[in-house]
């Protein structure tokens, strides 16, 4: 009797080609695509499906992607983070309602069209979660959050492959959707204006002082949510160097200003821990940490600092973000991350 496989549609080439091995594998794959923000990718998942003869489902969600990723999105700006919203997509929609749904149709697994890989550890007797092969395409950074039930029902098919790979993959399968762009935007921001879309979601932008690292004050901000750390443009400065957000206050109201050295930390704080590869972190762990998802591994040590974990660092880094994730790798294996707060 064939496994059955539920395997997540959105309308474009890697979730279409996920279906397509999966089916050539031997598997009985059935799709579901989610009506999120529009239903606009339902439609496409469906349509794709219908002219490839696949069975197809369809999970309205946009009230739980609402309140978990949407209105995070707009909390966390407030309190002058910088979120990653993908990263609570993935862990409570795709891997959560998404994943939930492969146990109503009866599916023994799940599968996406990420790039990235399952194994299995013999010696913690756990699933571990690898980055793709081809590393200019690995999206593991943001599957950190996936629990060892999730790992040990998921399949990701497109790890072993490069994106060039997977498009002529889909044009041998009589894929239409082969040429397909990918969408480099938020999916709820399609025109990637975070300033518009927060106002119209009701963001209060109150105005308050820019200052120095030393407390000097220097003009006047558009409200904390407008800012993220790094920023150099839209300031509306001219302090006859180039000018960059080193810190943000909410509770002071005020956005911190310096040079671009004033950008370098050795360290950082990280929150709401999921460990992969490990049951918990006993002692000091030499990894390497991504503290963003276009950066490269940095070596660095991390340590239980209470409920958090301190990320010392070997070399100072740039731009460390509250907000994004601080994800830790050894070699290709995730160990584990979270979500990097303030001090």
């Amino acid at each position: 009797m064939k496994k059955k496989v539920l395997v997540a549609v959105s309308g474009g080439v890697d979730s279409a080609v996920t279906m397509g091995l999966l089916q050539e594998q031997g598997y009985d794959a059935v799709g579901v695509t989610m009506i999120a923000d529009s239903d606009v990718p339902a439609k496409e998942g469906a349509a794709l499906s219908a002219a490839m003869g696949w069975e197809h489902h369809v999970i309205d969600v946009r009230d739980q992607f609402q309140a978990h990723v949407k209105n995070y999105f707009l909390r966390q700006y407030e309190q002058g983070f910088t979120p990653n919203p993908c990263i609570a997509c993935n862990k409570y929609i795709k891997f959560g309602i998404l994943f939930d749904y492969m146990k109503e149709v009866d599916a023994d697994y799940f599968a996406t069209g990420h790039y990235a890989r399952v194994g299995y550890d013999e010696k913690y007797s756990r699933y571990v979660l690898q980055k793709a092969s081809y590393h200019l395409k690995d999206q593991s950074y943001v599957l950190f959050n996936l629990s060892q039930e999730v790992l040990s029902h998921l399949l990701l098919p497109l790890g072993d492959y490069k994106k060039e790979e997977i498009r002529e993959m889909a044009r041998s399968m009589g894929i239409p959707v082969a040429e397909k762009k990918e969408s480099q935007d938020i999916c709820f921001i399609p025109d990637g204006d975070y300033r518009a879309y927060l106002t119209r979601a009701g963001a209060v932008f109150q105005p308050g002082d820019f200052i120095t690292p030393d407390g000097e004050v220097i003009g006047k901000h558009r409200g904390v949510a407008s800012y993220t750390i790094g920023q150099r443009r839209g300031l509306g400065l001219a302090l006859g160097y180039p000018a960059f957000v080193v810190n943000i206050d909410p509770e002071k109201n005020q956005v911190v200003v310096g040079t671009e050295g004033d950008l370098y930390q050795k360290e950082c704080l990280v929150d709401q821990v999921n460990w992969v590869a490990i049951p918990a972190l006993s002692e000091p762990m030499a990894v390497e940490v991504k503290i963003r998802y276009k950066s490269a591994p940095a070596k660095a040590v991390i340590s239980r600092d209470g409920n958090l974990v301190r990320v010392t660092f070997a070399e100072p880094q740039a731009g460390i973000t509250p907000g994004q994730a601080g994800v830790f790798y050894q070699g290709n294996i995730v160990i584990g991350g979270g979500v990097i707060t303030k001090k």
